[in-house]
Parts: C-alpha cells; structure tokens; sequence
C-alpha cells in the first residue's frame, strides 16, 4: 500500500473515531475530542477515565487515536483544522509543530489565568517549546530527552563535563563505538541543534527567523564529521535511527550511545543486561559550556474551531496534571514535564536516573520554534548528510541557500 493510501486508511479510522464532531453527550454532559499518538502502554487511557472521572459530567474526553507515525500524525491534523473541522477540541502536538500551527491560526493561544497554570511548575525546557512569539500556544504534558548511555562493566563512568572530543578520543582507544542516529531524517536533525546549542547559539531566534551563527554552525560540523570518520563510528551510522542505534548498543560493538529514555527500559528485556549500563549528561559541544540536551514530547493544544473552548482549555489542563505525568511515565516511559512530579516514588521507579532526566529536560535546547519547521529540518539533514562527507568550510553557506530557497517555496 503506498503511503498516499496509508494515509487515507488512516483518515477513515480517525473519522469514524471522532464521529461527528463536539456534541452533547448522555446526560447532558459535552464530548471534547482528544485527537494524540496511539499510546500503547494504557498511559492516555488511564489519564482520559481519571479526568472524565474528576469532571463528574462537565465534560466527556474521546480519546481519538492517531497513528504512531509523527509525519502521518501532523497530517491527519493538519487537514482537519485547515477545514476548519470544530470536532478537534484539544490536539496533541508534537513540539516541534507550535509554531506552524500557530501561525496558521489553528490553535488557540493561553492568556491570563489559564496561562498561568499552563506554565506553573513546568521545566524550562517544555516551556520553550510552547511559546511562540512572546505567547503560550499549548500545555506541556509529557518530554523526552536524549543521555549519554555507557557500558559501566567495560568503562569508567564518563566525566560530568565531557565533551564530544574526548568521548570521541576514549571510544577511539578502546575500539569500540559510539552509538548515534545519523540517517538522513529527524533525528539527525536533532543531533546538529543538540551541537548548535550546546555550542552557544540556536537556528532560529525567538521569533522564529532563522540566524545561522556561522562558527557555531561549523563547529557541529567539526564533531559529526569527527565521529564519521574515526573508530569509533558505528557501522551505517549514515543510516542509523534510534532502533538500530539501540540494537548497536545492546550487540556489544560500542561502549556508549546517545538515545532517549526507552533504551533502558529495553535494556531490561535483555537478560542481565540492564545492570551493565550506566547514564551521564549528554555531552559538550565545547568545554567551559554546558550541554544542551535535545528535547521531544507532546503538548496539548486547543483547536481553533472547537464549539466548547472553555471545556477544551479545562480537560487539557487535567489531563497534564501531575498525577496523570505520573501514569505516562509509570505506563508508557514518558517523562514528566512538571518539576515536582520528578519526586514521586513511582517516577523514580520508572526512571532511576530521574534527577538526571530532570535535569537534562531542564537545560535542554528545543530544536527551532519555526513555521516553516519542516523545511528547516529537511535543508539541515541535507546539509549533514552523510557525515564522513561533510566539508565544514562549506556547510554554512550550503545551509544558508537552501534555509533561503525554503523560505521561497523552492526545492533545494
């Protein structure tokens, strides 16, 4: 099946799931359609019952599911609110699409109160990722964040302040490889603006124009290409993702990876292995600058044209309550957004490097909060692609033209 038709089979299951749209439901009670990613731990569905619960028939949440695909996601969204479709009352965005959505009028922003407790007690990090142009679009509800992961039985546990080089050099000497995703596609991209940031600059400025510091730019550059053509790249790092980067891991051939949090989770499926692996902060771009790790996630979002706004703004902010941060991350790994939460016995069951993830989500750098997003990404993973060819002399110039035909609608 091509993706055209995946897409359209996809459209049909959503549709019969939305029916038609807000309505009243029994007993006089109001359906507020939840449209989010397909979660298979039972985390959404627990969090959707606990708040139909505690409304006590103000309002009905349906659980809409989405597909597990993010493009196919965004899509499905984006056709709804383009038709001004009133059946999508709050949306779960992916953090990288705020300003998209934004600019295109199909969220609606938070101000005064709601604000207020869309933003209170939150981590910087999720916050960012929600504000646009000086407003708050969405509620952060749950993150993600990448660690430096290493094999503790075979190394020493790496410095709280290294830096790529000289992860680089150690993997180097023990002949084994450092685990990264450098396929041609998203998480790529995340890995040159981890380096960017980390460097002291970003891609975009806060109002979602693009800047390209140039020495920061080529300094990413430095290290990817770096990585590429020592020993300690991975065999088909061009073509890894974040599978294949755990499968490496686990294989035995590297002694560190850089991946998000499921890698542990997995690691315990994998008989005695779990107790070999260790976690540290991702690493510098350069010495003397922290680290800016990258940041995932998904916010929640009120539609445009939802019929019950006021309903929609209440159920978003019960279901990114703390107590439901607690089941996403006990039930699906998904990290909390909301300080506090990162005390909670259970979240430090689930994530035993709990103050660690806090920290990293704390001081993580979001990738660029831009309406043209998606061409961003594309002419970056252009530009880095593949690593091992990278020339660092050219690659400002050759992301800064096609950053501008992006800008112009062209191909690049």
């Amino acid at each position: 099946m091509n993706r055209r038709a995946v897409v359209y089979a996809a459209l049909l299951v959503v549709a019969a799931g939305a029916g038609c749209g807000s309505q009243r439901g029994a007993g006089g009670s109001r359906t507020l359609n939840w449209y989010v990613f397909n979660e298979p731990g039972g985390a959404y569905d627990a969090a959707v019952s606990r708040c139909n619960r505690q409304a006590r028939g103000r309002y009905r949440i349906n659980y809409v599911r989405l597909p597990t695909d993010a493009n196919q996601q965004r899509e499905l969204l984006v056709r709804r609110l383009a038709a001004k479709d009133p059946s999508v009352d709050i949306a779960g965005l992916d953090v990288v699409w705020t300003a998209e959505f934004a600019q295109a009028g199909w969220i609606r922003p938070w101000t005064g109160p709601r604000r207020a407790q869309a933003i209170r007690g939150r981590l910087q990090g999720p916050l960012r990722t929600v504000e646009y142009r000086g407003k708050i679009w969405a509620v952060p509800f749950t993150t993600n964040t990448q660690l430096l992961w290493y094999r503790k039985d075979r190394v020493p546990p790496p410095a709280s302040d290294i830096t790529w080089n000289r992860l680089i050099d150690q993997a180097s000497r023990q002949g084994k490889a450092i685990e990264e995703q450098g396929n041609q596609y998203e998480g790529l991209t995340v890995w040159v603006n981890a380096l960017v940031e980390g460097a002291g600059s970003s891609i975009v400025d806060q109002r979602g124009q693009v800047r390209l510091d140039p020495a920061t730019t080529r300094r990413a550059a430095e290290v990817i290409r770096r990585l590429a053509t020592s020993r300690a790249a991975p065999p088909g790092l061009a073509t890894n993702k974040e599978d294949e980067a755990r499968l490496g891991f686990e294989s035995g051939r590297s002694n560190y990876a850089l991946n998000y949090t499921f890698i542990y989770a997995s690691a315990g499926e994998k008989k005695g292995f779990q107790p070999k692996i260790g976690w540290a902060r991702y690493p510098r771009t350069v010495a003397g600058r922290p680290s800016r790790p990258p940041l995932g996630g998904i916010n929640l979002g009120i539609g445009a044209y939802t019929r019950q706004p006021a309903l929609a703004y209440d159920a978003a902010l019960c279901l990114a309550q703390p107590a439901n941060q607690v089941i996403a991350a006990e039930k699906g790994g998904l990290p909390p957004t909301s300080e506090t939460v990162y005390r909670d016995p259970g979240v430090r069951k689930a994530f035993p490097f709990s103050e660690l993830l806090r920290t990293s989500i704390q001081d993580g750098g979001p990738r660029p909060v831009a309406p043209a997003y998606g061409d961003i990404s594309l002419a970056i993973q252009k530009s880095f692609h593949p690593e091992s060819q990278i020339e660092v002399t050219a690659v400002v110039s050759r992301l800064r033209e096609r950053l501008a035909k992006a800008a112009q609608g062209r191909i690049f």
